[in-house]
């Protein structure tokens, strides 16, 4: 914050949230000659004072505010789904970087199940490419699923960690393909940033910057180009006037409440956020929320099913070592009528630290005590492989609103969730595979730890505005100068990790907004 008085100024865009998508959205806007302002509820992090090689100490870059999850598998919250600062998750991913299929955009026609797009591959192509040429992916020279094969901007990080090659033998004893992860962490030097060392916090937050966050790529840039980031601001309310359009946003910094007046607002959050934030803007216009006339703010919800399983080996495998993920197959990521179920997954070989798995092992897998402890000591020798898996739409799946008050005096949001018959067939042989893979290089599988992750959904796109809440450049149906960009948007969850997608739609967001409007106007459709 600065000691501008705020209201004062209508800017041309502000966006709500500055993670993946806000940090693109506000630096290529910007770059398009736009006022942008930038609303983030956490801090503006600095890397080299902020991050700690601390497993403990990474819990503060993620949100932490309650979030009451139901459902008969309620979804956990923290550090495995959403950032809280400049840069949002991106600043405690892993890195991974992966494109989603031709199919992923396409699901009820080709498996009669979900929904289609109402963009396909194609429309994204273009902003993939963009993306990975701006940050500098680091991937193989050859990609074997997917319309993409390679090669991407930077060669692979090298060397494995001792836990991706040990999933690369088993993969290879058993024929099924694999490969060195493509990621958003450099192998060289760019932009004033350095190669990878492999120190492996990526998730505690990359000291040295080798692994990109829009913290330290796109929101710098966008600064520069005369962006606006106002930090530690929750927003509370999206303003609207007597036309139904809205005029700007409400929020609140250390106490005091401010307001930012918008010819275009952006709400660029995460999942649980976005929905939450429609529905406290419930005003005489829009009674049910914004953009909800169709019912669907904050239903079909869709996390990734990310379980992880473990084998013990022989030898000291110390998988704590290097970037956490470093190989994949997608073997298993397209419909196979054999299995029993569609859709599919892919296979990262992902590293963990003793703190995480010590914690996951007490809650969800029940060990504690003694138990535990003979559990841990023997932390070097194993080796862990995870599922990224597709989890249909449901609509029972959903957010809504509490009746328990934040600091804010706000309705906490409440998220229900439940896998469904095809989401545990599909966990169930993402599993069997997994243990296949760890016993073909000498493991022994000796236990699985149920999580999700990446939350999708809640404000899908569509063509349809009766079964959709935003339209494919993802313009809300219901009020033309709302936008929703990030992960709410997404119609289907795919088995992809989903950050590279939410840039690409981002861009692409971006590119229509700035054609839309010019310096103090707006095309007359918003």
């Amino acid at each position: 914050m600065n000691n501008r008085k705020y209201g004062d100024k209508e800017v041309d865009v502000c966006i709500v949230g500055v993670g993946a998508a806000g940090g693109v959205l506000a630096y290529e806007l910007s770059k398009a000659g736009l006022d942008v302002v930038g609303i983030e509820a956490g801090p503006f992090w600095n890397p080299q004072t902020d991050f700690a090689s601390d497993e403990l100490h990474s819990y503060s870059l993620s949100w932490q505010d309650t979030r009451l999850s139901t459902g008969s598998d309620p979804i956990k919250f923290g550090s495995n789904n959403s950032g809280r600062g400049v840069g949002g998750g991106t600043v405690h991913f892993t890195g991974v970087f992966y494109r989603f299929h031709e199919s992923d955009f396409r699901v009820k026609t080709s498996d009669g199940v979900a929904e289609d797009w109402p963009i396909s591959y194609q429309d994204l192509e273009p902003y993939y490419t963009k993306i990975e040429n701006d940050i500098k992916v680091s991937g193989p020279r050859h990609f074997p699923w997917g319309s993409f094969n390679g090669p991407y901007p930077y060669p692979e990080r090298e060397p494995l960690s001792a836990n991706a090659q040990i999933f690369r033998e088993g993969c290879e004893a058993l024929g099924i393909r694999s490969t060195v992860a493509p990621l958003a962490i450099l192998s060289a030097p760019f932009d004033g940033r350095p190669p990878c060392t492999n120190r492996g916090f990526c998730n505690e937050g990359c000291m040295p910057n080798a692994k990109f966050s829009t913290l330290v790529q796109h929101v710098p840039k966008a600064i520069k180009q005369g962006a606006e980031i106002l930090t530690d601001s929750m927003v509370t309310n999206i303003m609207v006037g007597k036309d139904g359009k809205v005029t700007g946003v409400e929020f609140n910094h250390e106490g005091n409440n401010y307001r930012q007046l918008a010819k275009v607002i952006v709400v660029a959050a995460f999942g649980v956020e976005t929905p939450r934030l429609l529905f406290n803007s419930a005003c005489a216009q829009h009674p049910d929320g914004l953009a909800n006339s169709s019912g669907m703010v904050g239903k079909c919800i869709m996390p990734h099913s990310g379980h992880d399983i473990y084998a013990k080996l022989d030898e000291e495998i110390r998988f704590y070592k290097g970037t956490p993920v470093m190989a994949v197959s997608q073997d298993f990521y397209e419909t196979n009528p054999e299995r029993g179920f569609v859709r599919g997954y892919s296979l990262n070989a992902h590293g963990n630290r003793p703190l995480a798995l010590a914690k996951n092992l007490a809650v969800e897998a029940g060990y504690w005590g003694r138990e535990l402890r003979e559990v841990m000591l023997d932390f070097n020798f194993y080796a862990m492989a995870t599922i990224v898996g597709e989890v249909l739409p449901e609509e029972r799946n959903a957010v809504t609103l509490s009746s328990e008050k934040d600091e804010y005096g706000l309705p906490r949001p409440q998220i229900s969730f439940s896998y469904g018959e095809n989401d545990n067939k599909l966990i169930k042989h993402g599993v069997q595979k997994a243990n296949e893979i760890l016993e073909a290089r000498g493991g022994k599988p000796i236990f699985v730890v149920p999580d999700t992750g990446h939350v999708m959904g809640g404000c899908r796109m569509g063509d349809d505005p009766s079964r959709s809440v935003v339209n494919g450049f993802c313009q809300s149906h219901d009020i033309p100068n709302l936008f929703i960009c990030g992960p709410s948007v997404f119609v289907t969850s795919s088995g992809a990790n989903p950050t590279e997608t939410v840039m690409a739609i981002a861009a692409r967001t971006a590119d229509y907004l700035a054609s839309k409007m010019q310096k103090g106007k707006i095309d007359k459709e918003m």
